[in-house]
């Protein structure tokens, strides 16, 4: 299996670098590990949905009064 590292994983997901270390610092990214000071990330890996996406509010007037 060919890993990647963190800057060329973030190239892959068009995210940056901390997105994707906060990603595995929160265990999101299954089979990743670190050697020494080096993230190896599973090339075959998905990118996780974001958790903190805003949802589409309600557009009616109904809820304001």
């Amino acid at each position: 299996m060919k890993y990647l590292s963190v800057t060329e994983m973030a190239k892959k997901w068009n995210i940056s670098e901390r997105s994707v270390r906060n990603y595995y610092a929160e265990r999101r990214i299954p089979e990743a590990f670190l050697t020494g000071k080096t993230w190896n990330i599973p090339g075959t890996a998905v990118k996780p949905v974001r958790t903190n996406a805003h949802k589409e509010a309600s557009r009616t007037l109904s809820g304001l009064f």
